[in-house]
């Protein structure tokens, strides 16, 4: 699991979890392009089938996809075949060896699975995966609806430093937060001389 870059270089990885959604990821896109900043956006399955042209745009733009399986699955209460199969629905959709297990949780065996080139010895193994399984270092806390936006805006700019990982979500939950942070969090440490990239 990946939960951080190395930190060489004033560099933070913004990634947005749930999309693509037909007003929130528009406003991502927007805010990212007027800072010259990129990111990773970790889309569920049956959402990209709903936004294709949303999903097309983020791809479009220089931004890169992973995976969030088909219906945003909890890993730790679901069988483990029916989480594989999931994940790999949504990869039908999804062109990316990127995965992030939705709510960050995920069992060992399904970590296994997805990630290791292993042979077919259990039916859940449907082909080559290889995933890589990005996790973070900073919540922003948008998805907390007792959370105040200030709030939401300080947990990120407070805590990250190079290499860090920051997660943000395209949603209608997220909303309210997110859209007052993220435009702070990108001016200010734009201002301090961090650069948006690619995961």
């Amino acid at each position: 699991m990946v939960w951080q870059k190395p930190a060489d270089k004033k560099v933070l990885y913004l990634t947005f979890d749930d999309g693509p959604h037909p007003a929130a990821t528009p406003f991502v896109l927007d805010v990212l392009k007027q800072y010259n900043a990129k990111a990773t956006f970790f889309c569920i399955g049956k959402n990209v089938l709903e936004q294709p042209a949303i999903y097309q745009r983020i791809l479009d733009e220089g931004h890169k996809v992973g995976n969030h399986t088909f219906n945003h699955l909890n890993g730790w209460k679901t069988d483990d075949k029916k989480y594989i199969d999931n994940v790999f629905e949504a990869a039908k959709y999804i062109d990316s060896n990127l995965f992030r297990p939705p709510y960050g949780r995920i069992t060992k065996f399904q970590q296994k699975i997805l990630c290791e080139d292993v042979e077919n010895t259990s039916n859940l193994k449907h082909r080559t995966s290889n995933f890589q399984i990005i996790m973070w270092t900073i919540l922003s806390g948008d998805f907390d609806i007792k959370l105040s936006p200030q709030g939401c805006m300080q947990n990120v700019i407070l805590n990250s430093k190079p290499g860090d990982i920051i997660v943000f979500h395209d949603s209608t939950k997220a909303w309210d937060r997110m859209s007052y942070a993220l435009p702070k969090v990108l001016e200010h440490f734009s201002k301090e001389g961090y650069r948006f990239e690619l995961l």
